[in-house]
């Protein structure tokens, strides 16, 4: 969802609007094609159709467009963005029901007022947590931070694979300061702000989960929480040592 403009990237906010709209159909008509384990599950889903579109790849476009997920700046990309897929997932959503009609249960629900939308699902959006699929599609996984820029990969007969981080390791080879023993190190568990070979600006934008705090990890899961009907998936990191008063806050 990235384009370049006089040389820098940014979102692409008409093909995000196009993509939202897509989505939303096919999910509407995920619905319908189902099959479902019973038919009380089946009805209740057709009754309401409730669909569930999110995001997946926040913290790549973070790293993409040069901004740490710890900041401000971040936390404004992130309201940005969700809202305009709120508004285009609801606006598909008003244009299926005047093809299709409204859900079953629209009477008598928060929509059934003069004033209220007309829609196709009760509910449009979600943020799960995207872990396998994810994997699948090769991005971070839901709107969470990368958690680590290396680690080692167990595979088949006990042998190990290191797997490092594209974007990193393509800045890393940008900046010249790649090197298979920097990126074994960190799979090993150093920390990227602890190395002295790598430009403060890049430590910034490479954050991973466990060195953000949690504060922050809440910060986003709430910017993105204000424009999502339903609920957002989110892992708020501690270190082991934290205490019942840091939970507290």
């Amino acid at each position: 969802m990235l384009r370049t403009k006089n040389g820098a990237a940014e979102i692409d906010y008409p093909k995000l609007a196009e993509t939202v709209k897509i989505a939303v159909r096919f999910l509407d008509n995920v619905i319908d094609v189902n099959k479902f384990p019973l038919p009380e599950i089946a009805e209740m889903t057709r009754k309401s159709r409730k669909i569930g579109l999110g995001v997946m790849g926040f913290a790549d476009i973070l790293i993409k467009l040069g901004i740490p997920y710890d900041s401000e700046e971040a936390l404004t990309l992130a309201e940005k963005v969700m809202a305009d897929i709120q508004h285009w997932a609801t606006e598909a959503s008003r244009e299926l029901a005047q093809e299709r009609g409204v859900f079953p249960a629209f009477n008598d629900s928060i929509y059934d007022v003069p004033s209220g939308l007309k829609l196709r699902n009760a509910s449009c959006t979600t943020i799960a947590p995207t872990g396998t699929l994810s994997i699948i599609a090769g991005c971070s996984s839901g709107i969470e931070p990368l958690f680590a820029l290396s680690y080692t990969r167990n595979i088949l007969d006990g042998a190990q694979l290191l797997e490092v981080n594209p974007y990193f390791e393509e800045v890393a080879k940008s900046e010249g300061f790649y090197s298979e023993e920097l990126m074994q190190r960190l799979a090993d568990g150093a920390k990227l702000h602890d190395m002295d070979e790598v430009p403060d600006g890049i430590k910034q934008v490479f954050v991973t989960a466990h060195e953000i705090q949690p504060e922050w990890h809440v910060k986003m899961q709430a910017a993105f929480q204000k424009s999502t009907h339903n609920a957002v998936s989110k892992t708020v990191n501690f270190p082991q040592e934290a205490t019942r008063e840091d939970i507290a806050k």
